[in-house]
């Protein structure tokens, strides 16, 4: 934890735009977290975190007092993994314990192929974002690439908000020579959303997912419009990395931020 401060601390300082300047725990890191703050630090936190109503009030609770914290958001899955109606009810009843400014983010487990445009719907309804996890340390945990197509789809015709996790260690879709399993880009989802955006289909979101032509995808990215930009972002809050170099990095490499760049 003392390690992870002091890296937000280096990273808040630079200021990159690429970077969302939050910093994320679980709810049982944040007495960890409290102990490594500094009287003068002001961390803008996320907790992932159970989302049943006591653990988030807990939650709320240890920080409301500390002026070195803000909670500015709570995410979690679904409780005990379900997709249900009554899974996602708890899930946001949890996250009505939030104050109004704080964002909450449910984990839509991905099954097959298809789209849990129910779930989106209900969260829709609810004001809150949904969050897609994108690999693991288990082959399964990595969605199809059909799989997390239909999902941005479902994401934006239903105007649901979505935050990515794990796995997006890169720009560009690769294979990890240690583990073998096959990783999406973070580069890959923000060109598939923004092609949903600009009206395109499930089929047109799946085929940018899979792409490997680092080229051809910086090319795109070069020419997405203002107007698709703002919608992209507005739907693609942010993904959550291990590394905050490694993305700055893979983008300066292919010329998409300036080498320089650090304000």
């Amino acid at each position: 934890m003392t390690e992870a401060t002091a890296r937000h601390r280096h990273d808040s300082a630079a200021g990159h735009p690429v970077l969302s300047d939050r910093f994320l725990c679980t709810t049982g890191d944040l007495p960890a977290l409290l102990e490594s703050l500094h009287p003068e630090d002001r961390f803008s936190v996320g907790l992932i975190s159970h989302l049943d109503p006591s653990t988030v009030r807990s939650a709320l609770a240890r920080t409301a007092d500390d002026p070195r914290v803000e909670l500015v958001g709570v995410e979690g899955p679904l409780p005990s993994g379900s997709d249900s109606p009554a899974a996602v009810m708890r899930a946001l009843t949890a996250l009505d314990e939030l104050p109004q400014h704080a964002s909450g983010y449910v984990e839509v487990p991905l099954a097959g192929d298809r789209a849990p445009v129910a779930v989106l719907r209900l969260l829709a309804q609810g004001h809150r974002a949904a969050k897609v996890r994108c690999g693991g340390l288990r082959a399964e945990l990595f969605p199809s690439c059909q799989s997390l197509g239909a999902f941005v789809h479902a994401c934006v015709t239903e105007d649901v908000p979505f935050k990515a996790t794990a796995g997006l260690h890169h720009a560009v879709r690769h294979r990890d020579e240690r583990t073998g399993f096959i990783h999406h880009g973070f580069l890959n989802l923000l060109l598939a959303v923004c092609r949903v955006a600009d009206g395109g289909t499930v089929e047109a979101a799946v085929a940018v997912l899979g792409s490997t032509d680092t080229e051809a995808l910086t090319a795109e990215a070069r020419q997405v419009s203002t107007a698709t930009a703002a919608k992209a972002r507005a739907l693609f809050v942010a993904y959550g990395s291990c590394s905050t170099s490694e993305p700055i990095d893979d983008l300066r490499a292919l010329g998409l931020v300036a080498k320089e760049d650090t304000a």
